[in-house]
């Protein structure tokens, strides 16, 4: 499964979308584009991408990164088709047909439209405005070299959750970070085991918070902080464990609630967690 993170850069008050996708990173023609063509930024990419010297540019990057590049299919286009004018070509097509890689088209939550790699990218700027590309460059160099961009929670997770398992696992605190369960709570069977995890963490369920925290968006746990994320991370794990093992409901919430708590305690005082700001 790809890992993919989004952020953003700001390029002369426009913003530029960042996607990096198995620790590669693309950037925006759409939004790139958006400065040239804000209705439709779609139709400036393709007549960029339909001229010879872009296509030119494209394929040889193609040749020189991407071992799957479809060299045949990209003479056909050359040869046969790009000299025509009536000749466009979109990203969709274009990876299509060549199986390219510096180019990729999206649909998720944060990042719809066209990325590129750098290399394909600035060469687009630089098409649409030279001035525009230094302004780009510039900023995207900026990010690579902010000390939050490197030390970002989102970007640096597996890192973390490696360290913070390795400090669970070798020691053992109390704590009374996460709350305690009532009585009450430990004899009341959740319907959904999502809930079971939720009121072991943050001492309610899903619907509990919604009602308590009405202006927030998102769930419980699209608001908490990088702590309680991988507790929660770990306390799937060990419930899966504990229903292997055929535990009821009531007990695997005490136990789950147990280890939440000595888990919080130790993660607060780590210092490897407490390098990075948590929201």
């Amino acid at each position: 499964m790809k890992n993919k993170i989004s952020t953003s850069i700001l390029v002369k008050e426009h913003k530029v979308g960042i996607l990096r996708i198995n620790d590669i990173d693309y950037i925006s023609l759409t939004d790139l584009a958006m400065y040239d063509n804000e209705e439709k930024p779609s139709d400036t990419i393709i007549h960029w991408m339909s001229n010879i010297s872009t296509y030119n540019y494209i394929s040889l990057w193609e040749k020189l990164n991407n071992k799957n590049f479809n060299f045949a299919e990209s003479r056909e286009i050359k040869n046969n088709e790009l000299t025509k004018s009536s000749f466009t070509l979109s990203p969709t097509r274009w990876i299509k047909r060549t199986n390219a890689i510096g180019i990729i088209s999206t649909a998720g939550r944060y990042s719809i439209g066209t990325y590129a790699h750098p290399d394909i990218a600035f060469e687009f700027a630089s098409w649409i405005s030279p001035e525009f590309k230094l302004y780009l460059i510039t900023e995207f160099q900026r990010l690579k070299k902010n000390e939050a961009y490197q030390n970002s929670i989102e970007w640096q997770a597996n890192r973390l959750l490696s360290k913070a398992n390795y400090i669970i696992h070798t020691d053992a605190i109390n704590s009374i970070i996460v709350p305690t369960l009532s009585e009450e709570q430990k004899r009341y069977i959740y319907s959904e085991e999502a809930d079971v995890l939720n009121v072991a963490l943050f001492g309610m369920t899903a619907k509990e918070w919604r009602k308590n925290n009405p202006n927030l968006k998102g769930n419980i746990r699209d608001n908490t902080d990088l702590i309680h994320l991988i507790i929660l991370n770990n306390l799937e794990n060990i419930n899966a464990l504990l229903i292997k093992m055929k535990k009821s409901q009531s007990e695997r919430l005490v136990i789950l609630n147990e280890t939440a708590r000595n888990q919080a305690k130790l993660l607060k005082e780590s210092k490897s967690i407490n390098k990075i700001e948590l929201k």
